[in-house]
């Protein structure tokens, strides 16, 4: 019985990471409102949806581990989601210092 409930809850633990991420990215945006940047925002916007195909493709994959699309989705939605937020953080740091510069 315990094995047969693992098995389904399996899934959903696995596509909760990526979930994680992109429900902080759009927490980010919404408590920044219009304050910041357009830059800013879309890379928030576009890291959140790519880290919400992510989870799409972990979920499925988990459900279906011997195909390599859902694993190539995976792996390149996430990646890209990584790029956008840390090109947000980027953006971020020169939208805060750009008083003291």
């Amino acid at each position: 019985m315990a094995e047969e409930l693992e098995k389904f809850i399996r899934p959903i633990r696995n596509a909760s990471s990526p979930g994680t991420l992109a429900a902080l990215s759009l927490a980010v945006l919404k408590v920044g409102g219009n304050e910041f940047p357009t830059v800013l925002k879309l890379g928030l916007g576009l890291g959140a949806i790519l880290f919400l195909l992510s989870a799409f493709f972990i979920f499925f994959y988990s459900i279906y581990p011997s195909s390599r699309k859902l694993w190539i989705g995976t792996a390149i939605t996430f990646l890209l989601g990584l790029f956008c937020l840390i090109l947000s953080s980027v953006a971020f740091l020169v939208f805060i210092l750009q008083p003291v510069l």
